[in-house]
């Protein structure tokens, strides 16, 4: 295989399996809590053993960006217990607008004149996401609930990145190691978190820990390596325009397993936040792509 393909693929696996976590976790009986609690725990185990590099990275700072990806990965998997996989991955995917919003207090990143279009965008998606309109069904029982929690997990997705930008910038060559140690770290605390609302787990089918065990394994654990590797090979833009992949195939899993449609209103939205997202990328290319001006 050439190289040069190697780490798009890579991005791509990724993408296929966390696109995945929405439909997986509908097909479970377990509680929300339960599931957060024991996918973390799982993707927290097949990540310790493969990345034992995080024992001697744990400090105060990792653990500060641990904290809102830990909360990140509860509000995932509350929001589609309640809404549907689409509208709980595309509110997720607003972490851009808090990116822009958020960017210039954290890390002093001053946005272009332009981003203010795309975050515009993405506020209007996601304001036709909490309109839409979506009846409850059998997966997706209380929308409105569950869009908040989306929402709020697009923000703390967005404080994630942020977090991790921050260790990449402050840390030099030791940025990877890291953010390897805050991810494996927010598994951990998610576990801890859910698991007083989680136990007693009580009797289920083997196919429901099946998938749990699918969770944390592949979906969390397996992807993450993945994109972890695919990183080290694309520029963070490439990689990003790649993981544009995943909502899409969300919603794609959501309906063929669970017959999840969208209204117009929300699939609008839906795509007002995907088209922002990938304008913005490709802006972004442009410039890091475009010759520096020379002085007079």
């Amino acid at each position: 295989m050439s190289a040069s393909l190697v780490g798009p693929l890579l991005i791509l696996c990724a993408s296929l399996l966390f696109s995945t976590g929405g439909t997986a976790i509908k097909l479970t009986s377990f509680s929300a809590w339960q599931v957060a609690c024991l996918r973390s725990s799982v993707a927290f185990v097949f990540l310790a053993l493969l990345r034992p590099a995080w024992r001697s990275s744990v400090q105060p700072r990792v653990l500060l960006v641990a904290a809102p990806y830990a909360a990140l990965l509860v509000l995932f998997v509350s929001s589609n217990k309640l809404t549907t996989a689409a509208n709980a991955i595309f509110l997720q995917s607003t972490s851009l607008l808090w990116v822009l919003l958020l960017g210039p207090l954290l890390l002093q990143e001053r946005p272009y004149a332009r981003d203010l279009g795309f975050g515009a965008a993405i506020a209007l998606g996601m304001g036709l996401l909490f309109f839409g309109g979506d009846p409850p069904v059998h997966t997706a029982p209380n929308p409105a609930a569950g869009n908040a929690l989306g929402a709020f997990a697009g923000l703390m997705s967005g404080l994630s990145l942020l977090g991790l930008r921050w260790l990449a910038g402050t840390s030099g060559l030791r940025g990877p190691v890291l953010a390897d140690t805050a991810l494996v770290g927010a598994s951990l605390l998610s576990a801890l978190a859910c698991a007083p609302l989680a136990f007693p787990i009580g009797s289920h089918p083997l196919s429901d820990w099946l998938v749990v065990l699918y969770l944390g394994v592949f979906q969390m654990g397996l992807a993450f390596l993945c994109m972890a590797r695919g990183l080290q090979r694309l520029t963070a833009i490439e990689a990003a325009l790649l993981m544009l992949l995943e909502p899409v195939l969300s919603l794609g899993w959501a309906w063929l397993v669970h017959d999840e449609q969208p209204t117009a209103v929300s699939l609008t939205g839906c795509v007002l936040i995907l088209c922002a997202t990938v304008g913005r990328a490709l802006s972004s290319m442009r410039r890091v792509r475009a010759p520096r001006p020379t002085g007079s």
